[in-house]
């Protein structure tokens, strides 16, 4: 397998289950002691989320380019970015070293389309809802998400910063994402979640949804297991 370079960090806890995820598909697919060959740059989360709440993303660009580059140096043979808010700088990534990039709203665009959901709920931090470079690159594939208002957003993404990334899992929130999932399935017509924010999945999951719903971080480790694998067959 190609080594993996993993952008991590924001949050760890995210993080650690890109690891913990990576290295159980390897055992899975490989058995014995065969763990995924990972290089890991984890970045500090809190200036980062500061660049993302005054919207200087020139800096949080600069920051993932930098961090691509380390791993490129450090010998990765692709990028795996482990959050799914800064994939709004996927260009500045792709455009700082000559490594493949592993996009995950193409994972999860192609994943939706595997079943018969068409307009999914999109669960994510505010500036992933509110900001078309994410829903634009789902739209591509012909899926059409959709988001919850304006209130609804605020308390997903309270959730997810205030709760989730500390460590947090609490169950008046996991109701909460659960009533709201069940109003856009009602008023809305939404088909599916996407669980758009890699921190969701330690709070809800398909248990908590009578419509389909995708986990970004296990779809996203499955297709960097398949893209390392395939880099590595070119290789050879």
């Amino acid at each position: 397998m190609a080594t993996i370079g993993l952008i991590g960090g924001m949050s760890w806890e995210s993080t650690a289950v890109y690891y913990r995820l990576l290295n159980e598909g390897v055992r899975e697919r490989a058995g014995g002691l065969h763990s995924a060959d990972i290089l890991l740059h984890s970045l500090d989360f809190s200036p980062i989320a500061e660049m993302q709440a005054s919207g200087n993303w020139a800096a949080a660009g600069a920051a993932m380019a930098n961090s691509a580059r380390r791993l490129e140096s450090g010998g990765a043979s692709c990028i795996v970015l482990a959050t799914n808010t800064m994939h709004k700088l996927a260009d500045q990534i792709t455009q700082a070293t000559n490594l493949p990039f592993l996009h995950l709203a193409d994972v999860t665009a192609k994943a939706i389309r595997r079943t018969e959901s068409r307009r999914p709920l999109l669960l994510a931090t505010r500036f992933t809802m509110e900001q078309r470079f994410y829903r634009d690159r789902l739209g591509a594939f012909g899926v059409e998400s959709l988001v919850p208002d304006e209130a609804e957003q605020a308390e997903v993404h309270r959730i997810i910063y205030e709760e989730l990334c500390r460590g947090r899992v609490e169950a008046a929130s996991k109701a909460r994402y659960r009533e709201i999932v069940a109003r856009a399935v009602r008023e809305q017509g939404a088909d599916g979640v996407i669980l758009g924010c890699t921190e969701i999945m330690l709070l809800v999951s398909q248990a908590d949804f009578a419509v389909p719903a995708f986990d970004t971080t296990a779809l996203h480790v499955e297709a960097a297991l398949d893209f390392a694998a395939e880099l590595a067959r070119e290789a050879a």
